[in-house]
């Protein structure tokens, strides 16, 4: 069956990259072999994720993120503030703060001056094994250790409504983040898989992170990595509830409750509109 063009729109949060596709504005289906495609930095669009929504619902809007590698993600921070953006632009969504359902949970997000910062309440952050979940364990996975190809880890479990594994470290950098990422993120301790952050403290309130993300790979930025990192960082007592996580695409500034629910709050920037040619995606 052939199918016509598709429309789109790229945003990045500091060079994490999305596209947004909405089902209003397409009639072709997106499946697993068409999302691989799209989001190939060779031979489709080149994206670190697919947007796919809004879906208006009665108290705000549906919205499912794809990987690269077709899976389907809970959540993303990076995400959900670049569709905050995309629902600012198409004029659905003023000042006021509005709500977005994802597979990972519900979220309350506003855009803030011209459109170029958005802040997501991102929910509460778990450390318990049971929910996160990484399996033989117990109680809140924290400052645990894991082998990985003979070297050893210090690591901590979170999950914000995806499952994110966090190493403490003294030096961190892309390389660790390539080498090690891929063989934590499928360790069968995370049935689901997990993100996979490598974080340095630098003072009381900012981190560094190099981050390895679940079905995308290596990551430039990334939201929810970034709550992680900086939920376990004031967990341990190495930063307190205001951190500014420092990564290569940029910094995102992290809260939290005493509860540990989690405010994120960074940039978006608008890239291009196109349309994905019929050629392609037959």
């Amino acid at each position: 069956m052939r199918c016509s063009n598709m429309k789109f729109h790229k945003y990045h949060g500091l060079g994490n990259d999305y596209i947004v596709i909405d089902p209003a504005e397409t009639k072709v289906p997106l499946d697993e072999k068409r999302i691989k495609l799209i989001c190939h930095r060779n031979y489709g669009v080149g994206s670190d994720g697919i947007l796919f929504g809004p879906e208006i619902c009665g108290n705000g809007f549906n919205l499912r993120i794809y990987n690269p590698d077709g899976s389907e993600a809970e959540k993303s921070g990076n995400g959900l503030r670049i569709f905050s953006r995309y629902l600012w632009d198409k004029g659905l969504v003023n000042s006021n703060v509005f709500t977005i359902h994802t597979r990972g949970g519900a979220v309350k997000a506003q855009v803030v001056g011209n459109g170029n910062q958005v802040q997501i309440e991102m929910g509460r952050v778990s450390f318990d094994a049971s929910i996160v979940p990484v399996l033989g364990e117990s109680g809140e996975v924290l400052n645990r250790e894991m082998e990985v190809c003979g070297k050893v880890f210090k690591y901590s479990a979170a999950t914000i409504g995806n499952p994110h594994c966090v190493i403490t470290s003294e030096q961190v950098s892309p390389e660790t983040a390539r080498k090690y990422g891929p063989l934590i993120e499928i360790d069968k301790r995370f049935p689901n898989r997990t993100n996979v952050q490598f974080m340095k403290r630098i003072d009381d309130s900012s981190i560094q992170i190099e981050i390895w993300e679940r079905g995308a790979g290596y990551t430039l930025a990334s939201g929810s990595s970034s709550i992680a990192a900086s939920a376990v960082a004031y967990k341990l007592g190495l930063c307190g509830n205001k951190v500014s996580v420092r990564m290569p695409g940029g910094e995102l500034s992290i809260a939290f409750s005493d509860d540990f629910d989690a405010t994120m709050v960074g940039p978006v920037t608008a890239v291009c509109d196109g349309e994905i040619r019929e050629e392609l995606l037959n």
